[in-house]
């Protein structure tokens, strides 16, 4: 022992001469990554285009703890459970981080007794996931989520949906996109007419979820060679799962003389075609595709379930296409508020989630093919001065447009060169500046340069604000 110990010692005071020469791993935690100001630019154009649109349809904020209870979110995501970051024990409380925006958000309906609302949500959710960061895909992302709960009548809600997805890629303008629609009481239904056991629904059902990305033949192989499926009911359900239309298949299926026997099966399709109704009406059936191949694997959906698809884009430049596949995603879900809720009430939802780290990525990747200058400020305007000592007319100044308002910027220099200032603006793409010299402050005026055209105007200093204003939002 003596022997260990003194061993030990010994590569402890080792250990302790390296103190201060630590040599830092710089790199962020596998499956996350750094936002500069540029990628943030991009970024906040994106989420304002997605909040303005919630806003448009009425909705209301909320924020929840990154941090559940840990049993809040076990067994709500099928086999995705095992993706849960779970923390350690202090004090406690068994938590884990949260994986989605949903289930925090039925929490919260149970827990507050609201039976009617229509929210937004944008935060960061965590998974314990194989990143490919490469593909938008992170441990550590975003979710912007929109859900409307209530008792409403059939599909209306549903139909908003499916529009504020369609607003939303139409207003990004991320190019050609596809919604794929479909039910889970028709898969159900399609399950239990093609001899799928009751037991097997949802890891049959996860199976089929694979089938944007892998093909029909590794899909049947996983369900009869892994999942114990029989053969013959494989090749039923691969009958179905590759349709693919509209309104006429809706039809079609209801004519199915299997399908249409099921209880399930039935609603789901009577509610698919009151849908299309709707969105017909809506105009955008044309970017809807009534498709049985989607399941999407989360447990809790209970109805209508549908997801957005970039479809590939041609390259241009020489640059490879963003195949980046699912951008939004969602559905409904009536049954989890109730399982909170002590005395299981239940509280319809419908919701989706916008991908938007995918579609970061594919605007992070346009911009770099197309060499735009990305503006990482919003300065209106910068202070400067053409002679030396006036830095107090410059701070008073500044002052002044601060107070009113104007987002302004003045280099930190007592002197600095009207060169450098300008070439600062040229830089930053600031879009005007305001100087101040000796005759200017004699005649009680500022002088006004438009930095992209040179020209410059002489404005009364009372007129400055109104005339920034004017000026910018020309811009």
């Amino acid at each position: 022992i003596a022997k260990e110990v003194s061993k030990l010692l010994e590569m402890k005071a080792q250990l302790g001469a390296d103190e201060g020469k630590h040599k830092f791993v710089l790199k962020t935690p596998k499956g996350t990554r750094d936002f500069g100001p540029k990628e943030m630019a991009i970024r906040e154009r994106a989420f304002r285009a997605i909040i303005s649109c919630f806003k448009r349809h009425g909705a209301e904020v909320i924020d929840t703890p990154v941090f559940e209870l840990k049993e809040t979110l076990t067994g709500k995501y099928g086999e995705d459970s095992k993706l849960i970051y779970d923390l350690k024990d202090q004090g406690g409380e068994l938590l884990s981080l949260r994986y989605d925006l949903t289930v925090p958000f039925a929490r919260y309906l149970a827990m507050n007794k609201v039976t009617n609302m229509k929210r937004y949500h944008i935060a960061k959710v965590y998974r314990r996931d194989n990143p490919a960061t490469t593909r938008g895909r992170y441990r550590e992302f975003y979710q912007c989520d929109f859900d409307i709960a209530g008792q409403f009548d059939p599909m209306i809600p549903d139909a908003e949906c499916l529009k504020i997805v369609h607003e939303i890629l139409s207003d990004l303008q991320l190019g050609d996109f596809v919604i794929k629609v479909n039910d889970r009481r028709i898969l159900d239904g399609m399950f239990a007419v093609c001899g799928v056991p009751d037991s097997k629904f949802r890891t049959i059902c996860s199976s089929v979820d694979k089938l944007d990305k892998v093909p029909w033949e590794e899909v049947r192989s996983e369900m009869v060679g892994e999942k114990g499926l029989s053969p013959e009911a494989a090749d039923r359900i691969g009958e179905y799962v590759q349709l693919h239309g509209g309104l006429d298949l809706i039809e079609r299926l209801l004519q199915d003389p299997k399908l249409s026997q099921n209880k399930l099966a039935k609603e789901g399709l009577g509610d698919m075609k009151l849908l299309f109704e709707y969105l017909t009406l809506f105009g955008i059936t044309g970017k809807i595709s009534f498709d049985l191949s989607l399941a999407r694997g989360l447990d809790y959906y209970t109805g209508v379930i549908f997801e957005a698809v970039l479809l590939q884009q041609e390259k241009e430049h020489g640059e490879e296409p963003a195949s980046v596949g699912s951008v939004a995603g969602g559905g409904r879900y009536d049954g989890l508020v109730g399982m909170f809720d002590p005395k299981g009430r239940k509280v319809p939802c419908v919701g989706v989630s916008i991908g938007i780290e995918r579609i970061f990525s594919i605007l992070e990747q346009r911009l770099e093919a197309s060499e735009e200058k990305i503006r990482t400020t919003e300065t209106q305007v910068l202070v400067a001065s053409a002679q030396k000592k006036l830095l107090e007319e410059r701070l008073k100044l500044i002052s002044e447009l601060w107070d009113a308002g104007i987002k302004a910027e003045m280099l930190y220099k007592k002197n600095p060169k009207l060169l450098n200032q300008l070439q600062y603006c040229e830089d930053t793409g600031i879009p005007l500046v305001a100087i101040v010299g000796e005759q200017e402050l004699k005649d009680g005026v500022v002088k006004l340069r438009i930095v992209a055209t040179r020209e410059e105007v002489n404005v009364r200093r009372e007129s400055l604000v109104e005339e920034i204003r004017i000026r910018t939002s020309q811009c």
